[in-house]
């Protein structure tokens, strides 16, 4: 009777050492593993990971030899522990091997937005006190102004003129919130200390700066810049560009970058063009290429579950217009967005110059 109480004791803490294990497992694995996935064409989904997990086809009874094959096919697969313990699913798009020229080079830019940006709002000192026409109306920090008394309108000036010429009657007002297009009626007051109408925004209509070419894509003749989007600096929102274009730039000084203020680069324009802007996406910013970059020497991208922490370089410019490689170490962290690697330097000439990575590089 003991040895067998012993036994069930032995069996118990195995069991409960087991379920700690696999639980443990399936925490780990759910803070590691992502939702969705790209694999290149002929590819099925292989996954590195500390403990291991394997892909399983979910669908049609369908040769898997030829959905692997199926450039811009998607299908869905369980993901498992050891091949048996199921931990999530996730969707897999199958797409081209693609490959880029890896830049690094300096540009300059400058880009005009759909409409002008509303910045800040603020009161007029009417005649009967404080009185802030823009928030009556129902106009927000971060809103787009596309019309103005059924006019299109891109600078400051033109919305200046418009609320200063109105006379005080009801203007109406088109503007962009998160994509939505909105009808409003602004009316504008008289500010006692100037004698002029207006209407308490403050906008802007443009925006400049220095940054990085990250790649450019010889297949069909784009460059990519930054690697992130275009925010503008008081309200933090992803500008909507209308027009704009990039050009060649100099860096010429560099703010090092200290622990909770960053750094910037600082440079000077010059005459050579990159190119006409396309989009600004939270990728970075893409334009049609004005430059004869080589095709030589091209890296091929790799998918996110190809990627191995570990030492790599970054290949940036600190000074004059010349890319150099630095060391790094690189470190994947899926968030369920777009900004998945972690950066570190470590290259000693990088750190003394710029104290790690800097705005614009």
């Amino acid at each position: 009777m003991r040895r067998i109480s012993l036994f069930i004791k032995a069996v118990t803490v195995i069991l409960l050492a087991l379920s700690i294990g696999v639980f443990s497992g399936i925490f780990y694995l759910s803070n590691n593993i992502a939702d969705s996935y790209k694999v290149s064409g002929g590819n099925s989904l292989q996954i590195t990971t500390k403990i291991p997990v394997t892909a399983k086809f979910l669908g049609e009874n369908i040769a898997e030899t030829k959905l692997y094959n199926s450039i811009g096919t998607n299908y869905e697969v369980e993901l498992r522990m050891f091949g048996i313990i199921p931990v999530s699913r996730a969707k897999v798009e199958i797409v081209d091997e693609t490959y880029v020229k890896v830049l690094g080079t300096p540009f300059g830019m400058k880009i005009y937005t759909d409409g002008v940006l509303i910045v800040a709002l603020s009161d007029v000192d009417t005649a009967n006190g404080n009185s802030s026409p823009a928030s009556k109306c129902g106009l927000k920090v971060g809103d787009y102004i596309l019309t103005l008394d059924g006019k299109k309108v891109y600078t400051n000036e033109e919305v200046g003129e418009i609320i200063e010429n109105s006379g005080g009657r009801n203007i109406n007002i088109v503007i962009n919130r998160d994509g939505k297009v909105i009808p409003l009626v602004l009316t504008p007051e008289i500010s006692v200390s100037t004698g002029v109408y207006k209407a308490g925004i403050w906008v802007r209509d443009s925006s400049a700066g220095i940054g990085t070419l990250t790649f450019y894509y010889p297949y069909n003749n784009v460059v990519c810049g930054l690697g992130h989007g275009i925010c503008d600096k008081d309200t933090g929102s992803l500008l909507t560009v209308n027009s704009g274009e990039l050009v060649g730039a100099d860096i010429i000084s560099i703010k090092k970058g200290v622990s909770g203020e960053p750094g910037e680069l600082t440079g000077r324009i010059t005459l050579s063009k990159y190119g006409k802007i396309l989009g600004n996406t939270i990728c970075g910013v893409y334009a049609d290429s004005l430059q004869s970059f080589s095709a030589e020497n091209l890296t091929k991208i790799a998918l996110k579950q190809e990627i191995v922490n570990g030492e790599a370089t970054i290949i940036t410019t600190i000074s004059g217009g010349e890319p150099k490689e630095y060391s790094c170490t690189v470190k994947m962290h899926d968030d369920k967005g777009v900004q998945n690697l972690i950066v570190k330097i470590t290259d000693k000439e990088l750190i003394d110059s710029t104290g790690g990575i800097v705005q614009g590089m």
